[in-house]
């Protein structure tokens, strides 16, 4: 009872002061100046009969192994779900345990992650499990402090694992929540502010229930998924509705308050197929570190102002692996986007001439033929080169 009026038949509405960032709930004429258990518990229960009715029908939701959870929350960051479904299920299938994963070997690891981009995860991933392994005997951790301390793992992932697999009432805020929760808060402060992203964590946390928080964290990410999308919500079909303040004031439609991108770079970038006397080609492996990390690519790099593309071509080849080559002429262009800049990568036939090949900038080298090439991990964009090498000698891989 709050007010004489019981909670779940009561009309209330959530405020946010905004120079304390205190919340305050609404009911009829009355205001309550804290979130009480109550208050918190009816909008947890709301949501959770939400979940049970609606929500996704995920290879994940299947399960409650901390390994495989792991892998999926991993996966699902920066990938939207439909592209993450084969391939978590083809990294499954080759690691079907921490054990397995922890004794691959990167390269192995990069192969079946291959395509689906953001390779860091990937590395982060099978280091960690490795660390694991050693620490704590092949079990995934089940206390906060242990997630934290391993590679990739920040507050999100952390907190999917222990509510999801041990069903720990620790919050998880993903991009679909902070939508949520900017929304029925009305929150008009930008999201990428700390402030603002420590003032969400918290709410998150006040509204979580002791039981059921796995179900309740996926609950409100399918929520933000399905029904408080960033375009055109569906309100009318939404369980908290009477709780939104966005819904109150008519700001759902500009509510969360989003970062304006600048202009995103477009950069020119060479290749080079390198050919021996053998009718070998010549690859190379970036270092393990940066966006590509670990992955084989044609060598090559970004061209300078004023400099011509074969020109370009020649130095980075030089300075990359010390040897000399010939340009022979174009094979394609990708085009190719990255979260952050844009590419056009230029691929050239080239014949070798002289130097022993050396990893000066990258980790390793090889000689190869067309046909092994589907051995290796590459990027999409130099997958492209590939087939179009493939096209030109008319589908023949030696």
């Amino acid at each position: 009872m709050f007010g004489g009026v019981l909670l779940r038949e009561a009309q209330y509405c959530l405020h946010v002061d905004k120079p304390s960032g205190d919340i305050f709930f609404q009911v009829g004429p009355l205001i309550c100046t804290m979130m009480t258990d109550k208050i918190s518990h009816d909008i947890a229960e709301r949501i959770l009969a939400w979940y049970a009715r609606h929500q996704r029908n995920l290879p994940w939701r299947k399960t409650r192994d901390p390994y495989h959870i792991w892998v999926s929350e991993v996966m699902l960051q920066q990938t939207q779900v439909e592209t993450v479904i084969p391939y978590y299920q083809r990294f499954l299938s080759c690691f079907p345990t921490v054990q397995a994963l922890a004794s691959a070997s990167l390269p192995e690891v990069l192969k079946v992650w291959e395509n689906m981009g953001y390779y860091a995860r990937a590395r982060n991933l099978h280091k960690a499990a490795k660390e694991i392994m050693e620490r704590f005997q092949g079990e995934i951790p089940q206390t906060w402090g242990d997630l934290m301390a391993l590679p990739g793992v920040g507050n999100y992932t952390a907190g999917a694992i222990l509510s999801v697999a041990f069903d720990q009432a620790a919050a998880a805020v993903d991009a679909n929540v902070r939508r949520v929760l900017s929304r029925v808060f009305a929150i008009q402060k930008p999201l990428h502010e700390s402030r603002t992203q420590s003032h969400l964590w918290d709410l998150a946390g006040k509204l979580i229930p002791i039981k059921g928080a796995g179900r309740f964290n996926q609950g409100l990410m399918d929520l933000g998924a399905t029904v408080c999308t960033s375009k055109k919500p569906a309100c009318g079909l939404c369980p908290i509705q009477d709780c939104c303040q966005a819904y109150e004031r008519r700001l759902q439609d500009v509510l969360p308050v989003t970062k304006k991108r600048g202009p995103i770079p477009h950069r020119q970038v060479t290749a080079a197929v390198i050919w021996n006397d053998c009718g070998q080609v010549l690859i190379a492996r970036r270092p393990n570190r940066g966006l590509l990390g670990g992955l084989w690519k044609f060598p090559g790099g970004k061209q300078n102002p004023g400099e011509s593309l074969p020109r370009c071509l020649r130095r980075h080849v030089r300075e990359e692996l010390g040897v000399q080559v010939r340009v022979r002429g174009p094979i394609t262009s990708v085009n190719h986007a990255y979260t952050h800049f844009r590419i056009t990568l230029h691929a050239f036939h080239c014949a070798h001439q002289t130097g022993e090949p050396q990893p000066l900038t990258c980790a390793d080298w090889r000689w190869t033929t067309l046909g092994r090439l589907k051995d290796f991990a590459f990027s999409k964009a130099d997958r492209k080169i590939i087939c179009a090498v493939l096209s030109q000698n008319g589908g023949y891989e030696a």
